[in-house]
């Protein structure tokens, strides 16, 4: 899963790009797939790095904010990856830390009280990440629009992944 900086991040720019009225529901919805114990479940497939967004959909829907977060939550996470990272390893978590305040500034967002204790701040050179593509990242999944991408009944990997690599370009 991307760091919590990166999906809060995400979710400020899509407040930018789309209407969101009650912002507190939409950035729970972002942050609670991965406040779950059992990942698996929470991101509907085998792995939070595998999430079903057809599933989430036919099981839950996005009918309010929470709902359209979670989605952009397991958006993220498919993006992450299976079109942004090239390899993982256990430094990545090394490397979110270390992005974190940076990504808080550049943003603007506020840690929710209940991630103060597990979004942590540590200086040095990134070992997996590049900062400049994780900010590239940020500003071209959060201006995909999740409501657009659910109209259509379609497959949304490819949709979602086309759209990433159109902007990516």
């Amino acid at each position: 899963m991307p760091g919590y900086a990166i999906h809060l991040a995400v979710g400020k720019v899509y407040t930018k790009n789309n209407k969101i009225s009650n912002s507190e529901n939409f950035e729970r919805g972002i942050i609670a797939p991965d406040l779950a114990k059992d990942k698996g479940k929470s991101h509907y497939g085998p792995y939070s790095s595998n999430p079903n967004l057809d599933r989430y959909l036919k099981e839950t829907g996005i009918t309010n904010e929470f709902d359209e977060g979670y989605f952009l939550h397991l958006m993220t996470d498919y993006l992450f990856y299976n079109n942004f990272l090239e390899k993982w390893d256990e430094h990545i978590y090394d490397d979110y830390d270390k992005l974190n305040s940076r990504i808080i500034k550049k943003y603007n967002i506020v840690i929710p009280e209940e991630l103060l204790k597990v979004v942590k701040d540590k200086d040095g050179e990134l070992q997996l990440l590049n900062e400049e593509k994780i900010y590239r990242f940020i500003d071209i999944v959060g201006k995909i629009n999740v409501r657009e991408i659910v109209k259509n009944e379609t497959v949304f990997y490819n949709k979602i992944s086309k759209i990433f690599l159109e902007e990516n370009q």
